[in-house]
């Protein structure tokens, strides 16, 4: 990858997008994670004000941590940047509350993991209305077209897409080029939504360079039947994910009425 034509390139183009849609900015969700990392230096470059926002809900004080490592050093190296940080534990400690309760299960857990993602994209879109900003969504090409692993509306819920063409290792590579803190390029992946220490690969049964083979070779038309051993087993994960995650890849699919009966 020529590093530093692919960040001019994405920095351009959100200039440009902004520029076009006539907004005076970008808001993203900061967690300690490369992605956001990634994707809030990237907007910080273009020179627009970026909010960075911070939402912990019972959050690990590894990533709160990093999360303000990276913001404050954004702070430092661009006058642009500014951030918040908004505390969602009590909404979410409330939410829960309020709906019927119910015997705890795998069901639940995701449940109430997806809703915290929803709850961040509630409050990004607060924040961007207020500034008349663009949200600034932060998945990867693997995450976004290979497995589907971000919540609907939630992680989803965005305006624009800067890093959604970057496959992860690519991620990264712009991440050390753009000089994220090392601590964030260290770190584990994980989406933070279960409130423990489970990382991405913990819930996937893959890591991300096992994943960005299985997505080349699915573009490749191989089969499972090509592969044995552990090779098979995780381009069958990403075969199986690639499939039941299709519904959030592709447009929402709607009921066309035939013009003989409308």
């Amino acid at each position: 990858m020529k590093t530093k034509k692919v960040a001019e390139h994405i920095i351009n183009w959100l200039k440009e997008y902004a520029k076009n849609a006539k907004v005076k900015g970008f808001v993203v969700g900061v967690s300690g994670g490369i992605d956001s990392a990634l994707t809030s230096t990237l907007c910080a470059e273009t020179g627009f004000p970026t909010l960075c926002v911070e939402m912990p809900i019972h959050q690990a004080e590894s990533q709160v941590t990093r999360a303000e490592e990276h913001i404050t050093q954004l702070k430092n190296r661009f006058k642009n940047v500014s951030e918040v940080r908004v505390d969602l534990t009590t909404t979410f400690d409330g939410f829960k509350n309020v709906v019927p309760n119910v015997a705890s299960s795998s069901k639940v857990d995701l449940s109430l993991a997806n809703t915290r993602a929803r709850l961040r994209m509630t409050t990004l879109y607060y924040f961007a209305g207020l500034h008349g900003y663009l949200v600034a969504g932060t998945g990867n090409k693997v995450e976004d077209f290979g497995v589907g692993f971000y919540t609907k509306y939630g992680d989803g819920g965005v305006d624009l897409s800067p890093i959604a063409d970057l496959m992860k290792s690519e991620v990264y590579e712009l991440a050390a080029y753009l000089k994220v803190p090392n601590s964030i390029q260290k770190a584990q992946p994980t989406d933070g939504l279960f409130g423990d220490s489970r990382t991405d690969e913990d819930q996937i049964g893959a890591s991300y360079d096992e994943l960005e083979w299985a997505m080349k070779m699915q573009e490749k038309e191989k089969t499972e039947a090509d592969f044995s051993g552990r090779d098979k087993e995780v381009f069958k994960i990403y075969s199986r994910l690639n499939k039941i995650n299709q519904h959030k890849m592709i447009p929402i699919p709607v009921c066309e009425i035939p013009h003989e009966i409308k």
